[in-house]
């Protein structure tokens, strides 16, 4: 859980993230002398481009935020080229939400009805998240995807289930998936920040990012370099150990209320190999089923394409 006196420190922390990424050339200034004592922009070149004044900007810095115009805040945003989804971080950060008397968070748990819909989508690989990504449900496909080594049942209790982010950094057999893992885990450590913000009272989204800098040095790296984003559609590239590579489409649909809670669903273009692997994998997943100690076995059509990358695995599950 974010205090005030973490907020400070992450308001001004952000701020000179983000004036450091920015030479005088980038903004129309001119850079005299050779010599620069600090790495970006100074404060003074900052609150010039803003309109604003040093003093006013400095109290930001040191997290002194409060009386903090609207106005202010955007013209900060615009000096610093923000992104919308930075600029929205620099506002949960400036201008958090009023506390009020909240019971402690329970655990979320999948309702009939969204399980029942994510089982309706039989090919489609889909899980349900919630605002600290962790996994509140997945039908058959989606769990052969992206978690065959994991009890098919783990969701279902909050002791033994699997979050995205977590996985991502601590588990070596989720994380070898990604081909890109290095870019994912940048995207994951951001679109984590940015919850962070908007939900600055999360006691275990906080634990979270604890756990994860204590535990992962990639993680602590990434965090101190304060991204912000988040990424509701885009493409993911997998390389399953079933399957072999897949390029899958995904998407994020938010569900109604203020559970914070979102289906993520993945598709194949029509006609591309990544289909034809979707469906081998469906095929396995309900030929085989689901198993606790290990993914399913590949089928026989796939052997040649995983030029013996699979049987080494199946020797190793």
């Amino acid at each position: 859980m974010m205090n005030d006196v973490d907020r400070a420190k992450e308001l001004g922390d952000f701020l000179k993230s983000r004036r450091a990424r920015l030479n005088p050339a980038d903004v129309g200034l001119k850079a005299y002398g050779t010599r620069r004592r600090v790495t970006g922009l100074r404060r003074e070149e900052l609150a010039m481009l803003a309109g604003v004044s040093v003093t006013h900007y400095t109290r930001l810095e040191q997290g002194r935020a409060a009386g903090t115009s609207d106005a202010v805040l955007d013209a900060l945003a615009r000096a610093l080229r923000l992104t919308e989804d930075e600029r929205l971080y620099l506002r949960y950060l400036a201008r958090p939400p009023v506390p009020g008397r909240r019971a402690a968070p329970r655990p979320q748990h999948a309702s009939p009805s969204l399980r029942r819909l994510l089982e309706a989508m039989a090919d489609v690989p889909a899980l349900l998240l919630d605002v600290r990504n962790d996994i509140l449900a997945w039908n058959r496909l989606g769990h052969a995807l992206l978690a065959g080594h994991l009890d098919p049942a783990a969701p279902d209790s909050p002791a033994t289930r699997p979050n995205l982010t977590r996985m991502l950094f601590l588990d070596e057999r989720f994380r070898t998936l990604y081909r890109n893992w290095a870019e994912e885990a940048t995207l994951a450590v951001a679109s984590l920040r940015l919850a962070a913000g908007r939900h600055p009272d999360d006691r275990r989204l906080a634990e979270l990012v604890g756990e994860l800098a204590v535990q992962s040095e990639e993680f602590a790296a990434r965090w101190a370099r304060h991204p912000v984003r988040t990424c509701t559609s885009g493409v993911k590239r997998f390389r399953h150990p079933v399957v072999g590579d897949l390029d899958l489409h995904f998407e994020n649909l938010l569900i109604p209320g203020d559970s914070g809670q979102r289906i993520m669903a993945y598709c194949a273009d029509a006609g591309s190999p990544s289909e034809e692997a979707l469906r081998l994998l469906a095929v396995s997943a309900r030929e085989f089923g689901p198993s606790r100690d290990a993914p399913p076995r590949p089928l026989p059509a796939q052997a040649s394409r995983q030029e013996g990358a699979c049987a080494a695995d199946r020797t190793r599950g």
